[in-house]
């Protein structure tokens, strides 16, 4: 079936696609996610902040499609830890995803099955680029600011949380001294130990 060509609106002043309804992840998504779960647990008896939103342009989940978006990552902590996404692998693990940062500060934290592991810096401008293979994860850093950025990947790349959610990633991004750093994931465990 041939499929058209369309136009959608990515407005940056708002900070939304205007042809989408947003997903909104609150704390109670991430359960598990953070490691301080004393202080996860306080700060979701306090309410249940959103964390972010997710505007996506979703296209056919089939080869050659691309599925795009837009996500506004608010700024905050659970005890060191910043706010993040979920984070995930792709469920065809051979495919990659290009992040385009327009406002805010941020981390991309990415990890392999095998546990390789890198941190990327999220600015206004960057590029982040997250080869096959890896698993992803944003992090916003700021002092009081969302961190936006656009997304594309291919459509039938689909999402797998799985891995996440049981052990996180091998690195988490903790305030220490006013400033983002990284630390090592006390509760990960190498490929052979799981």
């Amino acid at each position: 079936m041939l499929q058209l060509p369309f136009t959608f609106t990515l407005n940056q002043a708002a900070a939304c696609i205007e042809e989408s309804t947003p997903i909104v992840r609150r704390l109670s998504s991430l359960q598990g996610q953070f490691f301080d779960q004393a202080a996860y647990t306080a700060t979701l008896a306090q309410g249940d902040p959103v964390l972010y939103q997710v505007y996506a342009v979703d296209r056919p989940a089939v080869v050659g499609e691309l599925s795009s978006g837009l996500t506004i990552l608010y700024p905050g902590r659970v005890g060191d830890e910043y706010f993040m996404t979920k984070g995930h692998f792709h469920a065809v693990l051979e495919t990659g995803e290009v992040y385009y940062c327009l406002g805010g500060e941020g981390r991309m934290v990415m990890e392999t099955p095998e546990g390789d592991w890198h941190v990327a810096e999220m600015r206004p401008g960057a590029v982040v680029y997250v080869p096959p293979r890896w698993a992803h994860r944003s992090v916003n850093v700021s002092n009081g600011e969302k961190l936006v950025f656009f997304w594309v990947y291919p459509a039938h790349a689909g999402h797998d949380y799985g891995a996440i959610e049981r052990q996180g990633f091998r690195k988490l991004i903790v305030a220490r001294d006013g400033a983002p750093a990284v630390i090592d994931n006390p509760r990960w465990l190498p490929p052979a130990q799981r």
